[in-house]
């Protein structure tokens, strides 16, 4: 099998319940992903309990605030060593700027514009009804101010990889083992194959694995899949 790629998201009221899942899955991932869900509820001390079984965490908190409030809170963010964390691109050039102050291991992905959104969404509040111009333009300014990546959906991988070169890295949510968007909160979806055929390196899968009888297995079937 290639080198792992799947990132497992956390959402989870159940402290114990995540605990024994990330045990059971963590020789299978790359890494773990702790949201505000898991974050909000159970802290610095739930994320150290996390940490303790498995080092390899994406802290998605997805900072937005002026430079200087962005950059005490990464300091302090910093010290809990995850492998990723996320801030908005939307913050500005100072914003991302402050962001690689002292971060030492951990690598800081910019957001662009949420899965949750179409392309009304993205008309009313950015003033743009393309969304690929929108993520890219959102890219391109996330490279010029030195960010390691981007986090967007599967619809623009391919386009942003050409925009930014082999070595940004792409982090993809939105992923689904089936690529019916019916019922589901996240618009720009796809399956984990064609995510990383587009160029992907990382997918964030959370429900499919996690609200699913057997996780493991999903999990391994999914890895399967990536061979």
């Amino acid at each position: 099998m290639k080198s792992k790629k799947v990132i497992v998201a956390l959402d989870s009221k159940n402290l114990n319940k995540t605990i024994k899942l990330v045990k059971t899955l963590n020789k299978d991932v790359y890494a773990f992903k702790i949201g505000y869900q898991f974050f909000f509820n159970f802290g610095v001390e739930g994320y150290k309990k996390i940490y303790s079984v498995c080092p390899k965490i994406f802290l998605d908190l997805k900072l937005h605030d002026i430079p200087n409030t962005v950059e005490k809170g990464l300091e302090a963010l910093f010290k809990m060593k995850p492998i990723f964390t996320t801030i908005h691109i939307s913050g500005g050039d100072n914003m991302m700027k402050v962001s690689r102050i002292n971060k030492k291991n951990t690598k800081i992905l910019g957001v662009s514009i949420l899965t949750s959104l179409n392309s009304e969404q993205t008309k009313k509040y950015y003033n743009q009804k393309n969304i690929l111009m929108l993520v890219k333009k959102f890219a391109k300014y996330a490279k010029k101010n030195k960010l390691d990546g981007v986090v967007c959906s599967p619809n623009e991988i391919e386009i942003l990889r050409r925009e930014v070169g082999a070595k940004f890295i792409i982090v993809t949510p939105g992923i689904r083992i089936n690529s019916d968007v019916n019922s589901d909160d996240q618009k720009r979806i796809e399956t984990p194959k064609k995510a990383l055929t587009l160029g992907a390196d990382y997918l964030v899968i959370g429900r499919p694995i996690t609200e699913s009888k057997n996780p493991l297995k999903v999990l391994k079937e999914i890895n399967k899949t990536l061979i």
